[in-house]
């Protein structure tokens, strides 16, 4: 098995085709396909269902993938251990939260792609859980999420406490509010944690809601009346700025942002460049 079946696989991963894999790779198509069944007659394992719709990963192909991006990652970590000059360059993989972008994050990104020419940046959203695993999976180099950051696993390069608050179209009190329909993101989200413990703790039901995976759709059902939710202040910016704002209980107030990455003993200067800059700047 060679590095070069192990990229194959991930493309073809990826792309969930041959097809599009050849193209990315740049590669003969059927060079590909050989490379595929040469890499599962090593293994001895099926790795995708094939059918007219094209590839499915199976659940060996999964379990496989885990490594197969380890392995590449550390490849090409040791590559730039030997080759790193204390200039940043090369690709950054940065994860972010959505309401992480609702401050200066874009300045910040602006500011580092300015002054770090040389560096590629990859950027992907998603919801905390998801990015978390990602880092471990050495698809992501760091991530910015919320939540709980005490875990051991990562090393906590920037941190800070954002207001959680609730917000609606129009004044209205608490207790009319808790008999609202609520705008929350799906399953994982923080907030949404928030306020599913604030109802158990009232001793109501959270029946009434909308679950909605995008920032923007859930803010725009909030500033049209439909709903209302909570979220970060730090969030209203733009045409949201004038939605009505209510403080929610304490004990639920206060949520942590973060920068994590791996904990590794060689942190390439992209990242040390990125995180300095995030730290200096701050996010909100």
């Amino acid at each position: 098995m060679e590095l070069s079946d192990l990229k194959v696989f991930q493309a073809i991963a990826e792309e969930s085709s041959i097809s599009g894999a050849a193209k990315r790779l740049d590669y003969v198509q059927s060079n590909v396909t050989a490379r595929l069944r040469k890499l599962e007659d090593e293994l001895g394992v099926l790795l995708f269902h094939r059918s007219v719709k094209g590839l499915t990963i199976t659940e060996k192909g999964l379990l496989f993938r885990k490594y197969a991006n380890t392995i590449l990652q550390l490849a090409d970590e040791s590559i730039r251990v030997l080759q790193d000059e204390d200039k940043p360059s090369g690709t950054l993989r940065i994860g972010v939260v959505e309401t992480v972008t609702c401050g200066h994050f874009m300045n910040i990104i602006a500011t580092f792609q300015k002054q770090y020419q040389q560096v590629t940046l990859r950027l992907e959203t998603g919801n905390s859980e998801v990015l978390m695993e990602k880092i471990k999976n050495y698809e992501l180099d760091a991530a910015f999420v919320t939540g709980d950051l005490s875990s051991s696993e990562f090393s906590l390069d920037y941190v800070q406490t954002d207001e959680i608050v609730l917000l609606s179209k129009e004044e209205k009190s608490i207790a009319s509010l808790l008999q609202s329909r609520w705008a929350v993101s799906p399953k994982g989200c923080p907030f949404r944690r928030k306020l599913e413990q604030w109802y158990q703790d009232s001793k109501l039901e959270l029946s009434e809601i909308i679950e909605i995976s995008s920032l923007e759709t859930l803010l725009s059902s909030v500033k049209e009346g439909i709903t209302a939710t909570i979220l970060p202040k730090s969030v209203l910016t733009g045409s949201y700025e004038h939605l009505h704002v209510v403080p929610i209980p304490e004990v639920y107030r206060y949520i942590e942002t973060g920068l994590i990455s791996r904990k590794e003993k060689y942190v390439n200067h992209a990242y040390k460049a990125f995180a300095t800059l995030v730290q200096e700047r701050g996010l909100f």
